[in-house]
């Protein structure tokens, strides 16, 4: 009905603008006026023959019919309707709108269904590691990711890890987009924004392992991962600068029993982030991402003594527009210090990464780290490393990674690797941040 009458009124308007148009020609207009009028009529023509081809469809689809129910037998008598009848309303509408597929249709199931994505990490190892030695083959990792936007005003992120050893919840948090004076808090469980390598999950990583610093200090692949507050705020700033600032508070338990970091024994043991983040673009092609980043709670060697992190980063990117998809490069570097404080002395130790990446065709890419990094426990302790990485991505949902990794742990203790990491994604899974 909504069909026919569009055509009605279309027929009308179609009937009364020739005679506007007749004496638009007679009256005294210029001729831009009577061009559009006619291209109006035009474009009106156009539509009414597009709508009657639309209404021949509807009547064929009634008098169609009806698809046989799957398992029914066919008969020469099944057809839409009764014998001889038209279909009815609710039948005619669930005939134009195709099958329902689940519990609601169409649009309305996406909107309320989450994106869901599913990322393996599968690594084989060879070589002779003895200070952290890494299984022949493993599937180091699988992330499941449920992510959606709630309302208007938040959005929400889970990251469940499913490895050999059992469930951990990764990531789990809210965030609220719409605060006033432009702020943006989250809440729940998630990565401190201590520099750039904290931030990170597994498979956004440019390594198949972590650097030895992140290890040393700040605890490992965990890192500071706690249940807390996340508050932050662009910052007003010169021309072409983006400046952030960041402020987190958490219970206080980060790291594992490999690598511990902080412990609360008591609720008002809090562990704190606080991250300054500048951006600028020097060229069309290039920028430059600076970060400063302080965090501190109570030691896990000495419950009730501080341990204080003081990091620095530096990411230059370059990829030109004219040949993006072939060549880029990306040059990254961190410098942590720790200060953890014992019953009988204090541990200041220091630590940094550097490493480059460059794009040699679409597919191809090759990297390098140095690493060094004092211990935390004791700092008179130095490990030493170099990382050659080859990464192929077949797709964007497939990468296949080598890396020869070359450490000389303290007390000249070398170990020489061949890792191997074979990565895949299912379903959308949201970008992470920049």
């Amino acid at each position: 009905m909504k069909h026919l009458a569009s055509l009605l009124v279309l027929q009308a308007v179609l009937w009364v603008l020739p005679l506007a148009a007749q004496q638009a020609g007679t009256a005294p207009a210029n001729q831009s006026d009577n061009a559009a009028l006619l291209q109006k009529i035009s474009d009106l023509e156009d539509r009414l023959v597009a709508m009657e081809g639309e209404i021949r469809q509807l009547k064929a689809q009634q008098s169609a019919p009806a698809a046989p129910q799957a398992g029914a037998p066919v008969t020469a008598g099944t057809q839409a309707g009764t014998a001889g009848q038209p279909l009815a309303a609710p039948a005619l509408e669930s005939t134009l709108q195709g099958p329902t597929l689940g519990g609601a249709g169409g649009s309305a199931a996406k909107a309320l269904n989450p994106d869901i994505s599913m990322i393996g990490d599968f690594v084989a190892s060879a070589g002779h590691n003895p200070v952290n030695p890494t299984p022949s083959l493993q599937m180091h990792e699988s992330e499941l990711g449920v992510q959606a936007i709630i309302d208007p005003y938040a959005r929400g992120d889970f990251f469940l890890s499913f490895g050999e050893e059992g469930v951990n919840l990764e990531e789990g948090y809210i965030t609220l987009t719409a605060l006033p004076a432009g702020f943006v808090a989250k809440v729940g469980k998630f990565r401190g924004a201590f520099g750039k390598v904290n931030t990170l999950h597994n498979h956004v990583l440019p390594w198949v392992d972590r650097p030895l610093v992140t290890n040393n200090l700040v605890a490992g692949e965990d890192g500071i991962d706690d249940a807390g507050i996340s508050v932050q705020r662009i910052l007003p700033a010169p021309k072409g600068i983006f400046l952030e600032a960041t402020g987190q508070i958490f219970r206080g338990d980060s790291g594992d029993q490999q690598h511990p970091l902080f412990k609360a024994t008591t609720n008002s043991d809090v562990s704190t982030v606080e991250h300054l983040r500048a951006y600028h673009d020097i060229s069309e092609s290039t920028n430059v991402d600076l970060g400063v980043s302080y965090s501190q709670g109570s030691n896990a060697a000495s419950p009730g003594f501080l341990t204080r992190l003081y990091g620095v980063d530096a990411t230059v990117r370059w990829k030109p527009l004219r040949r993006s998809i072939y060549h880029s490069f990306v040059g990254r570097g961190e410098f942590i210090w720790s200060q953890q404080r014992l019953p009988i002395s204090e541990q200041r130790a220091f630590g940094f990464y550097t490493s480059g990446d460059y794009q040699l065709g679409r597919r191809w890419f090759v990297g390098g780290r140095i690493d060094r990094s004092g211990e935390a426990a004791n700092a008179r302790l130095t490990d030493n490393g170099f990382s050659a990485v080859l990464t192929y991505w077949p797709s964007e949902f497939a990468q296949l990674r080598g890396q020869y990794e070359l450490t000389r742990y303290a007390g000249n203790i070398d170990a020489h690797q061949l890792l191997l990491q074979l990565q895949f994604s299912l379903g959308a899974h949201g970008a992470h941040p920049f």
